[in-house]
């Protein structure tokens, strides 16, 4: 009887709920689109109604307002991942389902299909009690998972060291502003509050309350696209972003890996003509709140695509237009460029949201920092001579620079989203892709620093292949598979070079070519030409790079750009030392694979990265430092300043030792002795760590100057180099060699230090018999921090 009882107490309570829903549905607020809801604002819930079980669709989330900080990373209009997902019924609940599309069986066989999907876990993201069933359609309660942190905000928050913060519900509500239903489409927007205790510099210097942190995250439910898709298969010589899986159901002859490229649909109306409008054209919206004359600038950069398109027989296949004022941004209809604000300057973004299926691009989303335009304006302002001398509007130039960057950025974070990855080697041919990092290119006119040629303009060449190759139409697939790789023969006869991410990053990268921020074909030559600008830029600064009444302290920050301004074209230059020129090679297509650079090139580069190491080159003038004064109240250094050992005085000694370590960290890099040691072993007329490490204490330690100023700042330099010699020496995870070499260098420097008296030559002596004494307690001493440089007007992070 008991029994009884309780069953029919939750029966009773079942019906009930399910009653209340149906009485109170006339109460609710109805949606109507993809999926149809119900919002109780009386509760704040919201009610989904499921028509469909099985049937996958696309789930989104995001960000649609963030924190503010570039450190934090939680950015407004962040993309959080896209996973495809279907409801299932499972007793009284439905599941939301995540299948595992990372392994598959493409094949008619059912029984095949299915014992793949078996091997593999899926994922359920959800259960959700059933709130009443109906002519099949089903009514559940998604408020809860809606209001989860999906996007990992604190989560975030702890990683970073930022506080524990945790969700609070009491303070979070669904906005309705940003909550709709289209045909294809549904969107929920959430405001989140976090509520915590404040750790890190970061939360507190952006948020009004740092224990309290609200953000709103965005959910969206997307229509997947129909099957008219065509892959197109990857290329490592392509340039674009490879979409892969694994397909069970290949014959044993052939790779189970399939790799496509990532792109959006585009087809051309008259497939037959050689020019032609597409079916449906790729058509992006500019945020409607960026301001004029960014807003000129980034509509121009960004319709240099077409340039692309037009090429391979497109008209008006790429368009660019202002988002209309009752859109969202993180509506899947728009494509976006969306002008994002934070504390601080930092990267911007090119992210899309893809089928998980197929790699097609549904919606591409760039997100573009708005104080990067300030930090080439500064460059500009730092090497313009005398620009405010005579009256305080005299900016014209600088601005011209900045917008040039502007449009150049534009270009390249739609690339991204276009499918493109960056190429790093395009510097080195002539400028031949905005999918580059571009450093500002000044040359020397009639003693006067040229701003003519800053930046590139227009869509380059590379960047027409990487369009041709992922975006021409073929009339069957034997056509296709000719005429790609014609296409990337063609960029081949043309000398273009393709060299990505992971071959440019400057630490122990090889590639002799490839590097951030880089100029010219030969990377040698422009830091000679780098330095040179940089020389006569520190001559000319005046207090007349600044404006009437500004404080002396903006007068450092302007600076600082001039001062560290060759630090990326000597990054550049030290991965020619111990470098490697090589292809993304496949069998067959006459490219040749790798080869070490020459001996007298990586002489040459040696030559240059020791002028950086030389006090006279890197010394701050004497009759400079008269500008720079303790820094005024209410003008505190920051992040972008010099940073120094002597308090409130400004620290030229400090300055030179920051610069040389900066050269140091990547001439001496582990893996860069590792492989001087190797090359030079394959052949004795390669450069050799010997070599490398003779010519550095040659240029450094035993180097002195009658300038007693000049000799102080070099002792500071020597002791860096000690340090990196002394880490090399103890470093583990280089070959034997390279210690043993390091270690035969210390000692003949002890040599040489104890016979000289000068109190520098007996601190290095003492030093270096420490360390041998206690090689495992080493530790390197930190150099005052280099200033933020990159992103100097961009970088992206997919």
């Amino acid at each position: 009887m008991k029994q009884f009882y309780v069953f029919g107490l939750i029966l009773f309570i079942s019906v009930n709920i399910k009653a209340q829903f149906t009485e109170n549905r006339k109460e609710y607020s109805k949606y109507t689109g993809l999926y149809s809801f119900f919002y109780d604002d009386k509760k704040d819930k919201v009610y989904l109604e499921v028509s469909e079980l099985n049937k996958e669709f696309l789930y989104v989330y995001s960000l649609s307002s963030g924190i503010g900080s570039n450190d934090i990373g939680l950015d407004r209009g962040q993309l959080g991942n896209e996973q495809v997902v279907y409801f299932k019924k499972a007793g009284n609940k439905l599941l939301l389902v995540q299948p595992n599309l990372k392994y598959r069986a493409l094949t008619n066989n059912t029984l095949e299909k299915k014992s793949v999907e078996q091997a593999f876990a899926t994922s359920v993201l959800y259960g959700f009690k059933i709130e009443e069933e109906k002519n099949g359609k089903y009514i559940i309660d998604i408020s809860n998972f809606l209001m989860q942190d999906t996007h990992g905000v604190s989560k975030r928050l702890k990683q970073l060291k930022q506080g524990n913060y945790s969700l609070d519900l009491s303070k979070s509500a669904f906005d309705l502003e940003r909550t709709k239903a289209f045909p294809k489409n549904v969107e929920f927007d959430v405001l989140l509050t976090f509520t915590g205790e404040a750790q890190g510099r970061h939360i507190k210097s952006v948020a009004p309350n740092s224990s309290r942190i609200t953000v709103a995250q965005h959910h969206s439910f997307i229509a997947l696209p129909d099957n008219g898709y065509k892959k197109r298969v990857f290329d490592p010589r392509c340039g674009s972003y490879p979409f892969s899986y694994y397909d069970y159901a290949t014959p044993v002859q052939e790779s189970i890996t399939k790799r496509y490229v990532t792109r959006h649909r585009l087809e051309k109306k008259n497939k037959d003509a050689v020019i032609s409008e597409a079916v449906e054209p790729i058509v992006y919206y500019l945020d409607n709140g960026t301001p004029e004359p960014v807003r000129s600038a980034l509509l121009e950069g960004g319709r240099w695509w077409n340039q692309a398109f037009e090429a391979i027989g497109y008209k008006n296949a790429f368009q660019l237009k202002i988002l209309p004022d009752d859109a969202d941004p993180l509506d899947v209809r728009y494509n976006v460029i969306q002008w994002v604000h934070r504390s601080t300057r930092g990267w911007s973004y090119g992210s899309s949201i893809t089928d998980p299926r197929t790699g097609e691009i549904i919606k591409g989303h760039v997100s573009l920092g708005s104080l990067r335009i300030r930090q080439d304006f500064l460059i500009a302002q730092a090497l313009m001579n005398k620009p405010f001398a005579e009256r305080d509007d005299n900016y014209q130039t600088m601005l011209d620079l900045a917008i040039a960057r502007i449009r150049q950025l534009s270009a390249h974070e739609i690339g991204h989203t276009l499918g493109f990855a960056h190429n790093f080697a395009a510097s080195a041919v002539n400028r031949a892709s905005v999918m580059d990092y571009p450093h500002p290119q000044f040359s020397i006119k009639e003693n006067e620093i040229d701003f003519s040629n800053a930046y590139a303009s227009g869509i380059g060449e590379w960047d027409k292949v990487t369009v041709a190759y992922s975006y021409s139409e073929f009339s069957s697939k034997n056509e296709e598979k000719k005429g790609l790789n014609e296409i990337l023969k063609r960029a081949q006869n043309q000398g273009l070079r393709y060299i990505s991410d992971q071959d440019a990053r400057p630490a122990g990268g090889a590639h002799a070519l490839a590097h951030l921020w880089d100029n010219g074909k030969s990377i040698t030559d422009a830091l000679e030409e780098v330095l040179k600008v940089r020389k006569l830029a520190i001559e000319n600064f005046s207090e007349d790079n600044i404006k009437k009444g500004e404080a002396y302290a903006v007068l450092e920050d302007v600076f600082a750009p001039v001062y560290f301004f060759h630090r990326y074209q000597t990054e550049a230059a030290t991965k020619i030392v111990g470098g490697l020129d090589y292809n993304y090679t496949t069998k067959g297509d006459g490219q040749f694979t790798v080869k070490v650079i020459p001996e007298n090139e990586q002489t040459k580069a040696l030559n240059s990265i020791l002028k950086t190491l030389d006090a006279s080159v890197v010394a701050i003038p004497k009759n400079k430092l008269a500008l720079f004064p303790p820094r005024a109240i209410g003008y505190g250094k920051s992040r972008e300043s010099l940073m120094g050992r002597t308090g409130v005085s400004f620290d030229a000694l400090s300055a030179a030792e920051t610069v040389a370590d900066m050269t140091l960290r990547f001439l001496l890099h582990p893996e860069r002795a590792s492989r001087l040691i190797q090359q030079k072993a394959l052949d004795n007329n390669n450069l050799g760590l010997n070599k490398v490490l003779v010519s550095l204490i040659d240029n450094t330690i035993k180097k002195t100057h009658k300038d007693i100023y000049f000799q102080q700042v070099q002792n500071t330099i020597n002791y860096r180099v000690l340090y990196y010699l002394m880490q090399l020496a103890n470093n583990e995870k280089v070959h034997a060699q390279v210690n043993a070499l390091a270690y035969l260098k210390l000692n003949e420097l002890q040599g040489v230090l104890a016979s000289k008296s000068d109190m520098n030559s007996l601190e290095m002596y003492r030093r270096i018999v420490d360390f041998k004494e206690n090689p495992r307690n080493f530790a390197i001493i930190n150099s005052p921090k280099i200033p933020d440089g990159s992103p100097i007007g961009m970088n992206c992070m997919h």
